[in-house]
């Protein structure tokens, strides 16, 4: 059954189970592709912990530069997400205008996107089909940013690196309203840096940095329930301004104990993009 506005608005927390990062014996790391002979997939083992999730529905100041995290209203044109063409000639203008809104940003560039489609029992890995992604993280770092700025924007990136530089991902269901796998967020202002672990991420061709993140009780934890296919969510993955302002937030795809036992599997796509100011 679709719930209204001031339903949605009044769904109760959740307790659930979020994947942190166990301690373990040097620095985090994960092959994006078949490890080397020996090797295994990632050194990374999940810390889990039961916390609350609050209804972002019905919360105060929730936007990209306050708790890293925002939920907009936005109708897509695109009729059929399986069409590459589709997502490229219309889905990306459309987002490039969405987050420039959002954003008053000067420049969006988007440089990546990801469909997944939750099938149970199978392991998220970049040669096989994408599965929601179950533990803490944060897509890049304060080293990582910058640098991927380099490596896809080589002939500007210097002078594009003076002004304010975000990597914002757009989030955005498939099908809804999302019962199964929604994402969560840490609200950034609740985060302290030295909860963050810089993370290797190998490629064949180059090794990415992204965050795992520590268990800490005082992390609070926010979702948008029943996301519809008419709105999206804006996740902060960087940010150059120092100022106070969100950085980066934690989040996570988590297991609902509220979904409906015949949910069906969460569809979604998420675009990576550079948020470029002069400033």
């Amino acid at each position: 059954m679709t719930l209204n506005a001031a339903e949605l608005k009044a769904l109760p927390a959740v307790i659930a189970e979020m994947n942190y990062l166990a301690a373990i014996p040097g620095r985090p790391r994960s092959y994006a592709y078949e490890p080397p002979a020996g090797e295994p997939r990632t050194n990374v083992r999940p810390d889990p912990h039961r916390v609350t999730v609050r209804n972002a529905r019905a919360a105060n100041g929730i936007s990209l530069d306050v708790t890293g995290f925002g939920l907009v209203e936005h109708e897509t044109a695109v009729t059929d997400f399986s069409d590459e063409q589709q997502i490229r000639e219309i889905y990306y203008p459309e987002s490039e205008a969405l987050i420039r809104k959002a954003t008053g940003a000067d420049r969006v560039f988007i440089f990546d996107h990801t469909l997944r489609r939750r099938v149970p029992g199978q392991e998220d890995y970049r040669d096989g089909p994408r599965q929601p992604a179950t533990r803490v993280h944060v897509d890049h770092t304060d080293r990582s940013g910058p640098q991927r700025v380099r490596d896809l924007l080589p002939d500007e990136a210097e002078e594009l690196l003076k002004g304010r530089v975000q990597v914002i991902n757009l989030w955005r269901p498939i099908r809804g309203p999302v019962l199964d796998s929604p994402l969560a967020f840490a609200d950034a202002r609740t985060v302290p840096f030295r909860d963050y672990v810089p993370s290797d991420l190998v490629y064949p061709n180059r090794v990415g940095e992204t965050y795992n993140v520590r268990f800490n009780p005082a992390h609070k934890w926010f979702y948008v329930p029943q996301l519809r296919t008419d709105e999206a969510l804006l996740i902060k993955c960087y940010d150059s301004k120092d100022d106070g302002r969100a950085r980066f937030v934690p989040h996570t795809a988590f297991t609902d104990p509220t979904a409906p036992a015949d949910a069906p599997p969460r569809e979604s796509i998420e675009l990576r993009t550079f948020v470029f100011h002069r400033e």
